[in-house]
């Protein structure tokens, strides 16, 4: 039978084991908690880039695949209905391929918004909600990247000729109030579509590190997100 000194210093041991374990964020240095959550920044903006950036990346996606908008987008299901989708299917494969061509552009430019970061910035992510992380990277390059962007998008849909029709078309439309006039140059739509799918990714990897800190690429982002 065990002394019952023996059974307390036991039962202390554990006790002591678990809250080395059992890290709280304000246990962690603020350096440590800082350069955890850049590095699964950095790794959620480079994932998305390399899935978003390649042949099919927006085009076999449903989820961030473009289609032409509002009541271009009816018209066009019109047009496939009485057999002329052709020029349709030709019109939304060159968005989705400019977006694809653009967007490792804006992976230098996520990179530099994740080193500015401060401590500040750092801890109101890590005290934010399950998105707060994408909402800083859109807070604070979303206009660079636009600006990487456009031009890129500009010259990959200047090659078909129902870029013109599209420019054409959306420009009398948002001129009568029916279409955003963001919309109204195929260029600029693209453009805020591949924006709008690059950051809608980088948020579908900061819930995954979120919920499954192991997902996270350094064992510094695994301990940081395993306390939140």
């Amino acid at each position: 039978m065990r002394h019952p000194l023996t059974k307390a210093c036991l039962f202390a041991g554990l006790l002591l084991s678990a809250n080395v374990f059992a890290l709280s964020l304000g246990d962690l240095s603020q350096k440590d908690a800082t350069g955890g959550l850049k590095d699964a920044l950095i790794q959620g903006a480079q994932v998305a880039v390399k899935q978003l950036g390649k042949p099919g990346g927006f085009s076999n996606d449903p989820e961030v695949r473009i289609e032409l908008p509002g009541n271009l987008g009816k018209a066009a299901k019109a047009m496939k209905k009485f057999g002329m989708g052709a020029e349709v299917e030709q019109l939304e494969s060159s968005m989705n391929k400019a977006a694809e061509a653009a967007v490792p552009q804006a992976q230098a430019l996520l990179v530099d918004a994740v080193k500015k970061m401060t401590v500040e910035d750092a801890k109101g992510i890590l005290d934010g909600g399950k998105d707060s992380a994408t909402q800083y990277l859109s807070k604070t390059s979303r206009e660079q990247i636009r600006v990487k962007f456009l031009p890129i998008v500009k010259q990959a849909t200047d090659k078909v000729g129902l870029a013109q029709q599209y420019n054409n078309f959306a420009g009398q439309a948002a001129a009568l109030g029916v279409l955003d006039t963001k919309n109204a140059n195929v260029e600029g739509y693209v453009t805020e579509q591949a924006l709008n799918g690059l950051f809608e990714m980088i948020a579908k990897q900061e819930a995954t590190i979120r919920e499954n800190p192991a997902a996270a690429a350094t064992s510094l982002a695994k301990k940081v997100f395993g306390t939140l």
